[in-house]
């Protein structure tokens, strides 16, 4: 089955952009996922194709207007999510990304100026979702950036699919160190353990330094990453069988 992309902007030629080449492009030929980027300026009313309008109790910018995002979401009530980017919404996981990637599509609504009528927002339920803690001029980029997170995870995407278990976030973890050839670069050289052969070592040192990079760079997934191990750690004893 296809996995069904659809975005509205109001510049449709910004995709699929990036998404055109390499694994994506490839993806997107062999129709494992499609696209379709509908212009939101196409369901504007008056002769200038105005979508927004100065904001209620004053304020710098504009506000995209509800009844012409509302004409634009028209026909999507297809059973996948309806996405808001936005810098005001939940932080965009791996473990989200993992789920829309498992269903059938997303529609992202890219909004642009100042944002999107709240009303609309709450009557289309939409989720809002933001890829990190920074202003863009509008929701393309974000879109550009979900999407290609979530294609990479369809099946045939990717060459080896055990690498998405491997990568960072995928367990709470960032992801451990890589090496390659020459063994000495510049009188840096690999670790001994990469060279020993013995998978048990590598595979303990490679957690080891994943678990060290989190802690250090990021205390939030440190976190969560213990969180989660505990609990683990609980419900195997609670399932394991009592003592005779």
């Amino acid at each position: 089955m296809t996995w069904r992309a659809s975005v509205l902007t109001l510049f449709p030629a910004m995709f699929p952009g990036p998404l055109g080449t390499s694994l994506a492009g490839r993806a997107l030929e062999r129709a494992v996922w499609s696209l379709e980027a509908r212009d939101i300026r196409s369901f504007a009313t008056d002769r200038h194709r105005t979508v927004d309008d100065t904001p209620f109790g004053g304020g710098a910018g504009m506000v995209m207007r509800p009844d012409i995002i509302d004409a634009a979401l028209a026909g999507f009530d297809d059973g996948r999510p309806m996405i808001y980017l936005t810098p005001r919404g939940r932080p965009l996981s791996q473990q989200r990304v993992r789920a829309l990637a498992a269903g059938p599509g997303a529609v992202l609504l890219c909004g642009r100026y100042e944002g999107i009528d709240e009303r609309v927002i709450a009557a289309r339920r939409l989720e809002e979702v933001s890829i990190g803690d920074y202003i863009l001029s509008g929701g393309e980029p974000a879109a550009l950036v979900l999407l290609d997170a979530c294609i990479r995870l369809l099946p045939g995407v990717m060459g080896a699919a055990e690498s998405a278990d491997e990568e960072s976030f995928a367990s709470f973890l960032l992801e451990y160190p890589h090496y390659t050839r020459p063994a000495d670069w510049q009188g840096h050289a690999v670790p001994d353990v990469l060279l020993s052969g013995h998978h048990g070592a590598v595979a303990a040192w490679r957690r080891a330094e994943a678990e060290r990079i989190t802690r250090d760079r990021r205390p939030d997934l440190w976190s969560a990453y213990q969180a989660h191990h505990t609990t683990g750690q609980a419900g195997a004893a609670a399932a394991a069988p009592a003592a005779p």
